[in-house]
């Protein structure tokens, strides 16, 4: 099984979708637009949160690939951009911290 930062690896999305997201990602603010995405007062942790969004992003994308009439894509763009940003927050506090020797 493919940890979260793995999952988030393996999304393969239309290019014009991704590119968009990631001029977004720099604007991210976890406070403000993780809870309107996530559509809660409380904010998960970053893996927790991870997890939501992939959720929530998949049956947006599975929208997008039939066609749906519920399918928005400014949505979809909210969510990746939460993704992008809730990976890179994710990534920064989980590095390893080389000890001098």
């Amino acid at each position: 099984m493919l940890d979260v930062l793995g999952m988030v690896g393996a999304l393969e999305r239309p290019k014009l979708l991704v590119n968009a997201a990631r001029f977004g990602v720099d604007e991210y603010d976890r406070e403000r637009h993780l809870r309107r995405v996530l559509r809660t007062d409380h904010l998960p942790r970053s893996a927790q949160a991870l997890m939501m969004l992939l959720e929530l992003e998949a049956v947006m994308d599975g929208q997008r690939v039939a066609k749906q009439a519920e399918y928005g894509i400014a949505r979809h763009l909210d969510l990746l951009i939460a993704i992008m940003g809730e990976a890179r927050i994710l990534r920064a506090t989980t590095r390893p911290t080389l000890v001098p020797t």
